[in-house]
């Protein structure tokens, strides 16, 4: 055993500018080693019992050392790809025998040791070549010098290893269930809900353990350190590289080494620069997500898209060591959005639209005849809406609409219009579209920018109100309608009133004042003035007015509320 000692300090020597004790499972310098990380910085030593992280440049393999001090011993050795797939080997090394001679305990120099142990391979006692988290396991082993061997061909990576000689009492990974399969419950259009059975460290040997779930599109993680790997692919060490993507080859040159360096030698030590070795360039933005949710079994991941695929895995992780296990990952596609039905639109008829908050409409014209010009009329009746009108494919208006308001576009023959109405956030919409290549005479009246009816104080009485309302050049029919309403009417029940596409038609007949036509060319003197009598005193009336067009289609102004006075 002390030739064994000896020889592993001799390999070690070159690897560090000072002493080093070799790790051992003496639980009394054992906690102690564990404490000072700066141990196992870079070194080819594996600690009994303990995980190390470490990484490999691509093609420049690596080697560690782990030590069997007695014979019969059981090993459990785990190695961790993080990002990329690794090749690795465990070799038993034959160590040199003593032939001093009369048994007088005297070693041989220790420089043929040490040369005698590099030279030997060893005997392979098992091999691996993948990205899976993979494990070599024996209840009996001899004592003797262990040699891990990792090489990662396809690019720098990060990696991770675990040996321990005790691995019944240790169990640093926390153990899955006879199922370990995560299943999809529930799917949505923008929500997945995933299940699945609890481990056993968790629910019988109580341990302190969470889990974590991890959202991406691209596939499936075997390792919590591989979803870390990805999400930290923009940061840089100062001295060595982060590790990169994922499983799949890329061009890993922001990480400031090139993808195609052969007959270059790589250096453990970064080059100096400016900023600490930390190059600028372009990142891939990552699109996965890590949510650790504690102890639940049960989660409905939520705010994804529709009809799209997600790979969903699951983490179990152990609190006090922050060593973790993998469950079976799957995946799935989210649903489709509910397909919208296509109204046809029929040349110069009148379509009702209701749109839902948020929500959209299409609506499909296709003129039976030749067309130079299309004409579009849309009154929206409450909020805002968005239109746009495709033809054939091609985007040719896209704006928002208050009121009424005509476009016209430019015609193609035997061409197609696909209309989109995009309702807002603030509530439903409700419209009314006519298209039409034949614009002669409008079906809906023309408006004045301002729709608003004013009431004059000064000439209000306990029996009668005057209010007067802007007309345009186009001559129209106006309707005046009076209702009385509580001195309480406040905005909420007036927004209800707003829906310009309401006509009089639907009003009773004891609320009609009157109807009269009224223009003017002079658009500076279209204004008309009415007085509405038989009014009763202190009293509050709901007043409309409707413009009429000559396709009988009506417009509503703002409502206006006015109150008699009640002494006279």
């Amino acid at each position: 055993m002390v030739l064994l000692h000896w020889c592993l300090l001799w390999l070690l020597f070159p690897l560090s500018s000072r002493t080093q004790k070799l790790p051992t499972r003496d639980e009394e310098l054992f906690q102690m080693q564990i404490r000072d990380k700066a141990f196992f910085h870079d070194s080819s030593v594996i600690p009994d019992g303990a995980e190390i992280s470490s990484y490999l440049f691509r093609d420049t393999p690596k080697r560690y050392f782990f030590v069997v001090e007695e014979d019969n011993t059981p090993l459990s050795v785990t190695v961790t790809p993080c990002d990329a797939p690794l090749e690795w080997k465990l070799s038993l090394q034959e160590l040199p025998e003593d032939r001093s001679g009369e048994g007088s305990g005297d070693l041989e120099p220790l420089e043929q040791q040490k040369q005698q142990i590099i030279n030997e391979e060893g005997t392979e006692l098992f091999s691996y070549k993948g990205n899976d988290v993979e494990y070599f396991i024996s209840s009996s082993s001899p004592s003797g010098l262990y040699q891990l061997d990792l090489l990662s061909t396809e690019k720098d990576t990060h990696f991770k290893v675990y040996a321990t000689t005790t691995p019944e009492s240790d169990q640093p990974y926390p153990e899955l269930p006879y199922d370990p399969r995560v299943d999809v419950t529930s799917l949505g259009r923008t929500t997945v809900t995933l299940a699945w059975k609890p481990s056993p460290t968790a629910s019988l040997l109580k341990q302190p353990t969470q889990y974590c779930v991890v959202i991406n599109k691209e596939h499936n993680f075997k390792s919590l350190c591989a979803v870390e790997a990805k999400l930290s692919a923009d940061d840089a060490f100062m001295m060595a590289p982060k590790p990169g993507l994922d499983f799949s080859p890329f061009d890993f040159a922001h990480f400031g080494f090139p993808s195609d360096n052969s007959g270059e030698e790589r250096s453990f030590q970064a080059k100096p620069s400016p900023k600490l070795g930390r190059h600028v360039y372009s990142r891939p933005k990552v699109d996965i997500q890590k949510i650790c949710i504690g102890n639940k079994n049960i989660f409905t991941v939520s705010d994804l898209k529709p009809d799209t695929q997600y790979y969903f895995d699951v983490f179990v992780v152990n609190i006090n060591s922050n060593m973790s296990t993998a469950y079976v990952g799957t995946f799935a596609r989210t649903k489709e959005e509910a397909k919208q039905k296509t109204v046809e639109l029929k040349d110069g008829k009148i379509t009702d639209v209701f749109v839902k908050r948020k929500g959209a409409k299409f609506l499909r014209f296709a003129p039976v005849s030749s067309h130079q010009k299309v004409t579009f009329f849309i009154h929206s009746c409450l909020d805002a809406v968005q239109i746009q009108v495709r033809r054939d494919g091609k985007l040719l208006l896209s704006q928002n609409v208050e009121g009424i308001q005509q476009f016209q576009l430019r015609g193609k023959p035997k061409a197609k219009y696909l209309v989109r109405l995009k309702g807002n956030k603030k509530g439903a919409s409700m419209l009314k579209i006519l298209a039409t290549t034949r614009p002669t005479k409008q079906s809906f009246p023309s408006l004045p920018e301002d729709t608003r009816i004013k009431a004059f104080d000064k000439l209000r009485t306990c029996s009668s109100a005057t209010v007067a309302w802007l007309g345009t050049q186009e001559r129209n029919k106006f309707c005046i309608y009076k209702k009385e309403v509580d001195d309480n009417y406040n905005e909420d029940q007036k927004k209800r009133e707003q829906n310009q596409c309401l006509g009089p038609d639907i009003r009773k007949k004891s609320e009609k004042v009157l109807c009269k036509y009224f223009h003017s060319q002079n658009l500076q003197k279209a204004v008309t003035t009415e007085t509405i009598k038989g009014l009763q005193p202190g009293k509050s009336y709901l007043l409309d007015v409707y413009v009429i067009g000559h396709g009988g289609h009506s417009v509503k102004y703002q409502s206006k509320v006015v109150k008699t006075r009640k002494f006279c």
